[in-house]
């Protein structure tokens, strides 16, 4: 079953970016390994040619696996979504009800989440709890910790 995940420009770039740089140098390099540790004689007992060669198999690996996503990945049109409701991309500014902090977060795909940054995705409880709601909802989310709840004051498009 493929799964389709959405990304922003910068995201889809950033994988591509990452898919070219892994099939363009890390392969040839990885090439190079294998041939450099064959010539070394007897492959029976040539440590460094099974290191080469299970690194060659570990980024064939990455490589088939970014290509999957890059397969189902569908760019977003920030211009086309609906600023009334929160959604994927939506910068969301709620205030703990527990607590009565607030909080800012970036609704994202998983691969660009980054707490640091503020941008959570949209596959974690808060993200989940978050999607399709509208200004002054009330959520009650599920998070490790127990449960917390977040009123929605603000939903802008980044």
């Amino acid at each position: 079953m493929t799964k389709v995940s959405y990304y922003t420009k910068q995201g889809f770039r950033k994988l591509k970016d990452e898919l070219n740089q892994l099939k363009d140098i890390e392969r040839p390099k990885a090439s190079s390994a294998i041939a450099e540790a064959r010539d070394k004689g007897d492959l029976s007992e040539n440590a460094e040619y099974d290191a080469a060669k299970e690194a060659q198999g570990l980024l064939e690996m990455r490589i088939s696996k970014l290509e999957e996503i890059l397969s189902n990945a569908r760019l977003i049109d920030e211009t086309k979504l609906d600023d009334t409701k929160v959604l994927v991309l939506s910068t969301v500014k709620v205030i703990n009800k527990n607590n009565g902090m607030e909080m800012t977060y970036t609704l994202v795909a998983q691969r660009e989440a980054d707490l640091n940054k503020g941008k959570i995705s949209v596959e974690s409880p808060i993200g989940k709890g978050l999607l399709g709601k509208k200004v002054s909802e009330v959520v009650e989310i599920k998070v490790p910790s127990g449960n917390i709840q977040l009123e929605i004051i603000e939903i802008r498009r980044s």
